[in-house]
C-alpha cells in the first residue's frame, strides 16, 4: 500500500498527489510513468512522473479526472492510499545538450514536460516552453515553470491567456524565426499530431511522448503497441517517447478509440453509483 502524503486543486479536475514510494522516488529519471491501481477490483492506469523527492521518498503524479478511474482517483483524501504504484517504467527522456530546445505542452501534459524542461536545462539547453490550453483556468503550473524556463509562452483557444489560438501557431512564429534544434511535445494526440507536421517541414528533430492504452506495463500485453517507422513498438518498454516524425499517427488515433463509448459507459455508471441518495425513495 501507498499512502497519499499530500493531495492539491491545481485546477479544474486536475489534482496532484505526492505519493510515499521510496524506491520510485530514488530511482525515476524525466520521461518515465508509473502504473497504479487503486484497489484489488480496479483497473491499471499510467501516470507520467511529475517530480520526485528522493531524500523524503516522495513521487508526485498529476492526473486530469477523464475517465472512472481517474475520477474515483480524485476521491482519495490526503492519509489514504493506492494499492499498488509500480515504477518508473519506460525508458528517459533522451537528455543531451541540443542547444536551443523548444517544449510544448498541452493540457495535463503540462506536467509531464516539466520534469524534462528541468534536465534538458541541467544539461545546458536554452528552453522555450509553450503551453496550450482551452482557457486560463485550465493553465496549470505557470510559477513552476517560470522558475525553470528561459522562456514561457501559452496560447488559449479562447484567448483568455497568452496569444488566442495553439501551441502550433506560436511554434511556427519561434521556428520562422530563429534555429531551432529540437522540440520535445506531450499533450493531446491531435496537438503532438500537429507539432509532428509542423516540424517535418522544417526537418526539426522532435520527440513525443506517447499515451496509448496500457495494461501491464511490461511489454507482455502488447495493448500499447503503436508502429513507428513501419515497426511495431511496444510503448510501455521502448517508449513512450518516440521520433514524431515516424509515428503512424492515423493508427495511435485509431486504437485510442477502440473502448470510448464503453469507458463512457463505466464512467456514467460511476457516477451514478457514487451520488449521494440521501432524501431519495
Amino acid at each position: 500500500m501507498f499512502k497519499i502524503i499530500l493531495k492539491e486543486e491545481l485546477g479544474q479536475n486536475v489534482k496532484s498527489f505526492f505519493i510515499e514510494a521510496a524506491d520510485t522516488a530514488r530511482n525515476a529519471k524525466a520521461g518515465q510513468f508509473v502504473i497504479l491501481r487503486i484497489n484489488d477490483k480496479g483497473e491499471r492506469i499510467p501516470l507520467t512522473i511529475a517530480d520526485t523527492d528522493a531524500q523524503k521518498g516522495l513521487v508526485r503524479i498529476i492526473f486530469q479526472e477523464t475517465g472512472k478511474t481517474t475520477y474515483e482517483l480524485g476521491t482519495l483524501k490526503e492519509g489514504g492510499y493506492i494499492k499498488d504504484f509500480v515504477g518508473p517504467l519506460g525508458q528517459p527522456t533522451e537528455i543531451e545538450n541540443y542547444g536551443n530546445v523548444v517544449a510544448v505542452a498541452g493540457g495535463v501534459g503540462t506536467a509531464e514536460v516539466l520534469p524534462v524542461i528541468k534536465s534538458l536545462r541541467n544539461a545546458g539547453n536554452k528552453v522555450t516552453a509553450v503551453v496550450g490550453a482551452r482557457n486560463k483556468d485550465l493553465i496549470i503550473l505557470e510559477k513552476e515553470l517560470r522558475e525553470i524556463c528561459d522562456e514561457l509562452l501559452f496560447a488559449t483557444d479562447d484567448g483568455s491567456y497568452g496569444t488566442k489560438g495553439f501551441v502550433t501557431d506560436i511554434l511556427k512564429n519561434i521556428i520562422d524565426k530563429e534555429s531551432v534544434n529540437i522540440v520535445y511535445a506531450i499533450g493531446p494526440v491531435p496537438m503532438m499530431m500537429a507539432v509532428a507536421n509542423l516540424t517535418k517541414e522544417k526537418n526539426i528533430k522532435t520527440l513525443v511522448s506517447l499515451n496509448p492504452i496500457m495494461v501491464d506495463g511490461t511489454g507482455m500485453c502488447g495493448a500499447c503497441r503503436v508502429t513507428v517507422d513501419g515497426k511495431t513498438k511496444f510503448a510501455c518498454v521502448e517508449g513512450p517517447e518516440f521520433d514524431a516524425h515516424k509515428v503512424n499517427w492515423t493508427e495511435l488515433i485509431s486504437r485510442l478509440s477502440l473502448f470510448r463509448d464503453l469507458e463512457k459507459v463505466s464512467l456514467d455508471n460511476y457516477k451514478n453509483n457514487s451520488e449521494c441518495k440521501c432524501g431519495r425513495e
